[in-house]
C-alpha cells in the first residue's frame, strides 16, 4: 500500500521521474536538450535565423516581479506600452527574452530579398507576421506641404490649437506678467 501510494505522489511532482532507459536509446541532443524524433531518420531542416525580433507584449505589467518589469523597461515597453519593439537576435538578448517569454509574443522579422536604399522618406510597412514590405517612397514636397498645412495656425483644427496651446501653456507663454 505505501509503495503504492508514494509512486502516485511521485508522479505529481515536477522534474522527480526520470527518462524510461528505452527512451534513451532514441535521443537525439542538441546541447542540454534532448529530443526525440518520430521518424528514426528525421533531419531538420537547414535554418538562417532571422537578425532582428519583433517583440509585442501581449499581457500586463500589473501583477509581475520587479524583474520581469525592469526587463520590459529595459526592452523599451513603458514609452509605447502597446507599440512593438524591435530588437537584434543576439544571446544576451534571447536571454533576456526568455525571461518574460510569458509576457511577450516574438515574432521573427523577414526582410526582402533586395532592399532598396533606404533613406527618411522610403515607407516601410511591417504586417503581424513579421514579413517587411517596401510601399515606395514620399515625394519629398508633397510631405513638406502636408507638415507645413498642418502645423499651420489658421486652419484652426482642435487638435492642432490644443496642441500649440498646451505647449505655449507649459512654456509660460500664455500666463501674462503683472
Amino acid at each position: 500500500m505505501a509503495n503504492r501510494f508514494t509512486s502516485v505522489l511521485l508522479t505529481f511532482v515536477r522534474g522527480h521521474r526520470q527518462y524510461s532507459k528505452a527512451w534513451l536509446k532514441d535521443a537525439v541532443r542538441y546541447e542540454n536538450v534532448k529530443y526525440h524524433p518520430r521518424v528514426k531518420n528525421h533531419v531538420d531542416p537547414p535554418i538562417t535565423p532571422s537578425k532582428v525580433l519583433m517583440v509585442i507584449k501581449v499581457k500586463p505589467f500589473k501583477g509581475n516581479p520587479y524583474w520581469e518589469k525592469d526587463i520590459l523597461e529595459e526592452l523599451g515597453f513603458v514609452k509605447s506600452p502597446n507599440d512593438p519593439v524591435f530588437v537584434k537576435n543576439t544571446p544576451e538578448m534571447c536571454a533576456m527574452l526568455w525571461k518574460v517569454k510569458h509576457l511577450v509574443k516574438i515574432i521573427p522579422v523577414h526582410l526582402p530579398e533586395n532592399i532598396p536604399e533606404v533613406d527618411e522618406y522610403t515607407e516601410l510597412h511591417v504586417d503581424d507576421f513579421g514579413k517587411v514590405h517596401v510601399t515606395g517612397k514620399l515625394d519629398h514636397l508633397r510631405y513638406q506641404s502636408t507638415l507645413a498645412d498642418k502645423n499651420c495656425m489658421k486652419r484652426l483644427r482642435q487638435e492642432t490649437l490644443k496642441e500649440k496651446l498646451r505647449l505655449l501653456w507649459l512654456k509660460g507663454s500664455l500666463v501674462g506678467s503683472d
